[in-house]
C-alpha cells in the first residue's frame, strides 16, 4: 500500500514538472472553465498511474501510452497546437531521460553504497527517482527564469536565487539521506526517510503555487496602479485641451471687441490711436498663437501644452515635426507616449542648473512612425528590472509612466532604445506605419 502511495506522489511530481515545462512556452486556453483544467489534469494523473501499474515491465510501450495521452490533454489544457504540443512533450520527455540518466551518474559516482541497495530496496528506487525529479524541478525553474513570461519575468536574478534556493536545499538533504540509507536498521526507519524524502518534494510544490499567486497578485496591483497613471495622465491631458478651447472661445469674444474698437477709432479718424492698438493687438496674438502645428489635433493639444509650459520653465524647446494628419495611433496612445515623454524630459531639466534643453523629433516617413525626445538631466534615472525609475515624490509612480510607454510601444510593434551619454538623456522610437 505504502509503496503504491509513494509511485502515485511521484506520477504526480512528474506531471507537475511537465505542467511547469509547457508554462515556459505555452499559455492556458482562453475561457476555460477552471474545474475543467482540474479534470484534465485528474485524467492525465489516472492515465499514467495506471499505465505505470499495468506495464511497468514494459518501457517503449508505457513510455509511446504516456506520450500520447499528455500530448491529448496538453493540447487541450495550452494554448497550443497539435505539432508544437508533440514537440514540447517530447522535448519534456527527453529532458526527463537526461535528468535521470544523470541522477544515476551522480548516484553511481558520490553515494556508491546506496546504488549497491537499488536492486535489494525498494524505498531507495523510490528516494532516487524523488531526486531525480527534485533535479528535474529545478532545470525548469531555471528554464522559467530565461524563457518564461509573467508572472516570472518581473523576479530579479537575486529574487530567483532566493527561490531556488529552497528546491537545492531539498535536493541536498534527500541526497544526504540516500547517503545514509546503509545504516538503515529495518523498514520502519526505511519508510520514514522516504516520507521526509516526499514530505519535502511536496512542500516545493506548495511553496511554488505560494510564490506563483503572489506575483500574480503584485501583477495585477502593478496593471492596475498603471491603469488608474494611464487615466491620471489622459484626464489631465484632456483637461488641458479643455482649457485651449475655452481660452480660444474667450479669445473670440474678445476679437469682437477689439474689431468694434477699431472701428470706432477708423470712424472717428483716430488713425494714430488705431495703429498703436492694433500694433498692441498684434503683438499679444503672436504670442499666445500655437507654436507647434501637426495637423493632428491631439499631437499638438499636447505639444503646444508642454511647450508652453516647458517655456514658462525657462527650458529651451526644439522640435521636429511633420504632418501627422494620418497618424494611426490613436489619441489614447498619443497621450500615453507623448505625455509621458515630455513630462520625465521637463522634470529631469527642471532638477539642472544652467543648460536645460528638450529636443523633440515627432515625424512620419516612408515606412515608420518616429518619436525621439532628448533631455538634459544632472543624475540619470535608476534603472531597476530592466526599467527607468524617475524622481517623483510618490514612490509608488516610480517607472510606472516608462512602462507605460514601453507597453503602447509593444501594442503596435515598435522598438525603442533608452540611453544617456554625456549629459543627454535619449528615448528613441520606431513605430511601423
Amino acid at each position: 500500500m505504502v509503496t503504491y502511495i509513494q509511485s502515485f506522489f511521484i506520477i504526480i511530481l512528474e506531471i507537475f514538472c511537465c505542467k511547469m515545462f509547457f508554462e515556459v512556452f505555452a499559455g492556458k486556453r482562453k475561457n476555460q472553465h477552471i474545474w475543467f483544467g482540474y479534470l484534465l489534469i485528474t485524467v492525465l494523473t489516472v492515465f499514467d498511474y495506471g499505465i505505470a501499474l499495468l506495464l511497468s515491465g514494459q518501457f517503449m510501450i508505457k513510455q509511446i501510452l504516456v506520450i500520447l495521452i499528455t500530448v491529448i490533454v496538453m493540447h487541450l489544457y495550452y494554448q497550443v497546437n497539435i505539432q508544437n504540443t508533440v514537440v514540447l512533450v517530447f522535448l519534456y520527455q527527453g529532458l526527463l531521460l537526461v535528468v535521470d540518466n544523470l541522477d544515476i551518474a551522480l548516484m553511481g559516482t558520490f553515494f556508491p553504497n546506496a546504488v549497491l541497495l537499488l536492486q535489494v530496496n525498494q524505498n531507495v528506487n523510490i528516494m532516487v527517482v524523488i531526486l531525480g525529479r527534485m533535479l528535474l524541478f529545478a532545470c525548469v525553474l531555471v528554464l522559467k527564469k530565461y524563457f518564461g513570461h509573467q508572472p516570472y519575468e518581473m523576479v530579479s536574478d537575486t529574487e530567483w536565487i532566493k527561490f531556488l534556493f529552497f528546491p537545492v536545499v531539498t535536493i541536498a538533504v534527500i541526497a544526504a539521506l540516500l547517503a545514509n540509507f546503509g545504516y538503515v536498521e529495518n523498514e520502519k526507519q526505511s519508510n520514514l526517510l522516504v516520507s521526509m524524502a516526499i514530505g519535502l518534494a511536496g512542500m516545493n510544490i506548495v511553496s511554488f503555487y505560494l510564490i506563483h499567486d503572489i506575483l500574480k497578485r503584485e501583477i495585477t496591483i502593478r496593471e492596475n496602479k498603471i491603469f488608474e497613471m494611464k487615466v491620471k495622465s489622459q484626464t489631465a491631458m484632456y483637461h488641458s485641451i479643455s482649457e485651449n478651447f475655452e481660452k480660444q472661445r474667450k479669445k473670440s469674444h474678445e476679437f469682437k471687441n477689439q474689431i468694434t474698437c477699431i472701428e470706432y477709432l477708423l470712424g472717428n479718424n483716430k488713425y494714430n490711436e488705431a495703429e498703436e492698438y492694433v500694433r498692441d493687438i498684434s503683438g499679444n496674438l503672436k504670442k499666445d498663437l500655437d507654436a507647434i502645428n501637426t495637423n493632428n489635433v491631439i499631437v499638438d493639444a499636447i505639444l503646444n501644452t508642454k511647450y508652453q509650459e516647458a517655456r514658462d520653465k525657462n527650458i529651451v524647446f526644439a522640435f521636429k515635426v511633420n504632418d501627422l494628419s494620418n497618424l494611426k495611433l490613436s489619441d489614447t496612445d498619443i497621450v500615453v507616449i507623448l505625455s509621458n515623454l515630455l513630462n520625465n524630459a521637463i522634470e529631469a531639466c527642471e532638477q539642472c542648473s544652467d543648460k536645460k534643453v528638450i529636443k523633440l523629433k515627432f515625424v512620419m516617413e516612408e515606412d515608420d512612425i518616429i518619436i525621439s525626445v532628448k533631455n538634459t538631466f544632472i543624475k540619470p534615472p535608476n534603472q531597476v528590472n530592466g526599467g527607468f525609475q524617475t524622481t517623483k515624490p510618490e514612490e509608488e509612480e516610480h517607472g510606472i509612466g516608462v512602462r507605460n510607454i514601453v507597453e503602447t510601444i509593444e501594442k503596435y510593434g515598435g522598438s525603442y532604445i533608452i540611453q544617456n551619454s554625456g549629459d543627454e538623456f535619449y528615448f528613441s522610437i520606431i513605430i511601423p506605419k
